[in-house]
């Protein structure tokens, strides 16, 4: 079964590419994604790696969960799910205006 782990605290040199050879030092890396700023592109600063099985998840996190890449020091962990804001994208709470008072 394939595992999502999340790799936080990257440069923002770090490549996709470089994050998929290192993982694969672990195991099998079925996916290797870097997430960048949808409107400049550039790196957030974190990324998702999908290895192919629990076993090679946890020893990808054995091994890189406070490794040194690029002068930073890794963060990685099993990926959780997102959690939903509560907040529906645009609008907030129709009940009031945009000074927070109550509309009637």
């Amino acid at each position: 079964m394939e595992v999502k782990l999340y790799v936080g605290n990257l440069a923002f040199s770090t490549t996709e590419d470089a994050i998929r050879s290192l993982f694969a030092q672990a195991g099998s890396v079925t996916e290797a994604a870097l997430i960048k700023d949808r409107d400049t592109g550039v790196s957030r600063g974190f990324a998702f790696v999908t290895m192919s099985s629990q076993e090679e998840a946890q020893e990808a996190i054995k091994k890189f969960n406070g490794y040194t890449l690029d002068n930073r020091e890794l963060r990685v962990n099993t990926a959780r799910p997102k959690e939903e804001s509560g907040r529906g994208g645009y609008g907030g709470n129709r009940d009031r205006d945009q000074r927070g008072s109550r509309r009637y």
